[in-house]
């Protein structure tokens, strides 16, 4: 079960580390790379999804990611329509930093009978977007503003009333493409506030910056399509992981 590694892995102070795949980037050739790279760096989940998938296929590329490694595939989903039995889990994310009553339960409502049907694991999960410096598709496409950066105890304490509601996860971010990660400072403020397991991406290049993220109390860092320019991104932050976990 994904969310009992992650409690396990929190509760005996260790990181983990996730690699989000854009179902539109998942050529054959980049799934290679990716999976192998990923392998090798003992990554601990995938993450498949986007907010926005226009050419790519969810299916095709959890089955392509299935194919390559036993790394466990979790759904990050956009819309009602990211779903896929083969894969391990999914987060069901509601937007509970902003106000789209769409994200917050309508989007739920129309996957709730397939998810119902499908033997996936029902992760719920409450994402806060972060402002990250410039217009984030996710900002976009949901027609939310981010939480700003200098208000930290704005995002703590919608975390805590995430986790008062019964969810289980915490996933805050700046986007993809955001111009830097979410600050330490709200990071520090989350952890401060929730007894729950929280994810961190967006943004993080560097394995300086996922140092800090992991360091400010992130219990799982998500690094998305920055390994794209750098394909020794995964193995950097996998490093960064493994210097704070002590392995």
């Amino acid at each position: 079960m994904i969310y009992q590694q992650i409690q396990e892995a929190r509760y005996n102070d260790r990181r983990l580390l996730a690699v989000l795949i854009d179902p539109d980037k998942a050529g054959e050739r980049h799934l290679d790379k990716i999976c192998a790279n990923s392998n090798e760096a003992k990554v601990d989940f995938f993450f498949v999804g986007g907010s926005l998938i226009t050419s790519g296929d969810l299916e095709r590329t959890i089955a392509g990611i299935k194919r390559r490694s036993d790394i466990p595939v979790v759904i990050f989903p956009g819309n009602h329509q990211q779903i896929d039995e083969h894969a391990d889990a999914i987060l069901l994310l509601s937007l509970i930093s902003g106000r789209n009553p769409d994200l917050l339960i309508g989007q739920h409502v129309m996957a709730a009978q397939r998810l119902k049907a499908s033997e996936l694991e029902i992760i719920p999960t409450g994402y806060l977007l972060i402002d990250g410096g410039n217009m984030t598709t996710v900002q976009y496409v949901s027609g939310t503003a981010p939480i700003p950066v200098d208000k930290p105890e704005i995002a703590a304490y919608t975390a805590l009333a995430g986790e008062q509601l019964g969810l289980k996860l915490i996933f805050t971010e700046a986007g993809s493409g955001a111009n830097h990660p979410v600050p330490t400072e709200v990071i520090r403020a989350i952890k401060r506030e929730i007894n729950i397991p929280l994810i961190v991406g967006g943004g993080v290049r560097t394995k300086e910056a996922a140092l800090q993220v992991y360091e400010a109390g992130a219990d799982v860092v998500v690094v998305g399509n920055h390994f794209e320019k750098n394909p020794d991104l995964i193995r950097e932050i996998a490093e960064a992981r493994n210097k704070v976990t002590g392995a």
